[in-house]
């Protein structure tokens, strides 16, 4: 599934790295929402290929809205949501596959994943550093849940939402919910979690998540609006994890240190756009109690 809404040749390079696939046990489905130029949309709709539906909604639903309506269309027992400025590498069916097949019983499918820039270029900022400081160690395929998993992904969430495949049937029963764009896809691993699912982590790396300016994350830092929205799903979490009686991830979402430090580093910009409101948001987030 790939929503789109954005810069046409990201947008083709990402459906090109599916068309490229080296297993072809696959299906793709774009959900364009309303993007105002439609030569991205044309482009895709005249793709020669029986596997590539094209679909361009009534109305703009927004981000979460569109990815609930990728959610409805999905007809296969795994899904992927895939980033429309994001690359597979032409290897990723096929190993996600080999995976599912070896752990069937595992919710989430986190594989290996590289970084690029807006360019295509190999990019580790200090974002993708902390993640690999923070994701669990170890070699070759590996399986978590319960708290261990909730607790590392409350310190800091290393896993690479565009890249995962989900089991749908628990994809479709606990959804994206309404009120949350920039961690929605935390949201979704947590309730998973808490119902008992697992995540199986690879190191083999088989996708390129795109990190640059215009993603919804970035255009949402600098005058404190995905903090707002993080400490909302922070505060609620840890009151949930109190009562399931799992006091780590309790304590890792009431601290969200890596939370408060991303506020910190998003300051600067604040303050060089001469936005109060902004930097006044951030300085709450980083250090209320």
């Amino acid at each position: 599934m790939m929503p789109f809404y954005g810069r046409f040749d990201h947008f083709r390079e990402a459906v090109q790295s599916v068309l490229a696939q080296t297993d072809g046990d696959w299906r793709l489905v774009i959900v364009d929402d309303v993007y105002p130029d439609p030569a991205p949309g044309e482009w895709a709709a005249a793709i020669d290929d029986p596997r590539v539906h094209y679909r361009r909604n009534a109305t703009n639903l927004g981000v979460g809205g569109n990815f609930r309506e990728c959610v409805r269309l999905v007809e296969n027992e795994r899904a992927v949501l895939m980033g429309s400025d994001d690359r597979m590498h032409a290897g990723y069916v096929a190993r996600v596959l080999a995976l599912a097949s070896t752990r069937p019983d595992a919710s989430i499918i986190q594989p290996g994943v590289d970084v690029i820039d807006s360019e295509g270029a190999m990019h580790r900022p200090l974002a993708d550093r902390v993640k690999d400081l923070l994701r669990f160690g170890g070699h070759g395929p590996r399986s978590f849940h319960g708290e261990k998993l909730a607790a590392s992904l409350l310190r800091g969430n290393w896993a690479y939402f565009p890249s995962i495949a989900w089991r749908t049937d628990q994809l479709r029963r606990f959804g994206f919910r309404p009120g949350f764009e920039v961690v929605q896809d935390l949201d979704l691993m947590l309730e998973i979690i808490m119902d008992g699912g697992s995540m199986l982590l690879d190191d083999e790396v088989v996708f390129s998540y795109r990190r640059h300016a215009g993603s919804v994350s970035a255009l949402t830092g600098p005058d404190g609006a995905k903090f707002a929205e993080e400490r909302r799903l922070f505060d609620e979490t840890a009151e949930r994890m109190s009562v399931l009686g799992w006091p780590k991830a309790a304590r890792a979402a009431r601290h969200h240190l890596t939370s408060r430090l991303n506020a910190l580093s998003e300051l600067p910009a604040a303050l060089r756009a001469h936005d109060p409101a902004g930097r006044s948001a951030l300085l709450h987030h980083t250090f209320r109690r």
